[in-house]
């Protein structure tokens, strides 16, 4: 038997460790008459086990084991394997009065408190009680944190497009490389009529489902004026007024928002604030297109302002949110702009697997994952447009 389960009233679930049977036993009767359900465990192998196949409110566990007496050294490396299996649970270490500098070490591996041998019995219950509310108290912290990103990721998926709409003459792709913690990250391909197309990307500042609502808010100002065939800093223009009324003074949205007129390959576009779109032409010479606005939501008078841009036949035109260039390596070093440009210019012009828009969209994030190990922090959104070749 790995470890011995003491079957209790209802009450919060202790696993108890030790190797002296004594220490064990004592320590099951205080808990017990106090309504804890015990578990107890003899070494270190036992109390992972326990861990693994059933969940406990809180660990009371000696720092000295059989093959280790008096250093700490197997409990100071349980206390670390215990922490790598569950973050929160609380851990509360015993060692003699004469070792109190090995309970502080075991405290910066990540115990969260301390009792001395001989302990006080009503010292130790206060310990475990106080561990045990504030244990339960982080778990639900952590629930109503993964509800509350679930319903982000949820709205957040509802605001993407599912499929793009065809453009004749052009290949299009979108994507959007989910992050542990979900962003605010949007795009859209909208049809205004037979020969004009809208494309957005935007992001909004923070995370989670703040940041999701945000998005929405965006999206509901933006489509009617989308319809309306408004010019593109028309649009910012307004977009701006309108969100400067409900978005609060922390929080932002940044936006490029281009209109593509398909039969005369005129691309106009307005960015507010956004990353600056990286434009390789068919001849390999890449650049940014950085003129730039304020972001949305911030300062309601701002003068937004447009350009017209040609795209022909060959040329590649990547949008991108920040979490694309964002993401570091193991060395800390930025991946960077830069570094996209040049990424761009190589993938556009050399590599033939990238021949198509949405070939080049997975050679770009696989490149990028790859710098930063898959360690996205926040959302990566690209959209691309190809004109084809004539």
């Amino acid at each position: 038997m790995p470890f011995e389960r003491i079957i209790q009233p209802p009450g919060a679930r202790i696993l108890i460790a030790d190797d002296q049977p004594h220490i064990l036993a004592a320590l099951r009767m205080l808990l017990d008459v106090k309504g804890y359900q015990t578990c107890s465990a003899t070494n270190p192998a036992n109390v992972l086990a326990a861990l693994q196949q059933q969940a406990f409110d809180a660990i009371v566990m000696d720092l000295n084991y059989t093959r280790d007496t008096t250093g700490g050294a197997e409990g100071l490396e349980l206390v670390k394997r215990i922490r790598l299996l569950d973050q929160h649970i609380p851990i509360v270490v015993m060692t003699a009065w004469s070792s109190v500098d090995l309970a502080v070490e075991a405290m910066q591996f990540g115990a969260s408190d301390f009792v001395q041998k001989p302990w006080s019995n009503d010292r130790l219950l206060e310990k475990v009680r106080e561990q045990v509310e504030r244990g339960q108290m982080l778990r639900s912290s952590k629930c109503q944190q993964e509800e509350e990103e679930a319903d982000a990721r949820a709205i957040q998926r509802g605001l993407l497009p599912g499929t793009l709409p065809p453009v004749p003459g052009y290949d299009i792709a979108g994507i959007t490389q989910s992050a542990r913690f979900v962003g605010g990250d949007y795009f859209d391909v909208v049809p205004i009529n037979k020969n004009k197309i809208a494309f957005c990307i935007a992001d909004a500042a923070g995370k989670g489902l703040s940041a999701a609502l945000l998005i929405s808010n965006l999206q509901a100002a933006l489509r009617p004026l989308i319809l309306k065939d408004l010019p593109p800093a028309e649009v910012c223009s307004q977009l701006n007024r309108t969100l400067s009324e409900i978005i609060p003074d922390n929080k932002f949205i940044t936006l490029f928002y281009a209109v593509l007129d398909a039969g005369e390959g005129r691309f106009t576009y307005c960015n507010a604030g956004h990353n600056p779109p990286i434009l390789v032409r068919s001849n390999g010479h890449a650049c940014q297109l950085k003129n730039s606005g304020a972001v949305l939501g911030q300062l309601p008078q701002w003068s937004y302002e447009q350009i017209d841009l040609g795209l022909r036949g060959g040329d590649t035109l990547l949008l991108f949110t920040d979490g694309l260039v964002e993401v570091c390596d193991e060395k800390g070093n930025l991946f960077g702009e830069e570094r996209l440009l040049h990424l761009m210019q190589e993938l556009s012009t050399n590599d033939a697997s990238a021949n198509s828009a949405s070939a080049l969209q997975n050679s770009l994030l696989a490149n990028v994952s790859a710098f930063c190990q898959g360690s996205f922090q926040d959302d990566a959104t690209m959209l691309i447009v190809r004109p084809d070749k004539l």
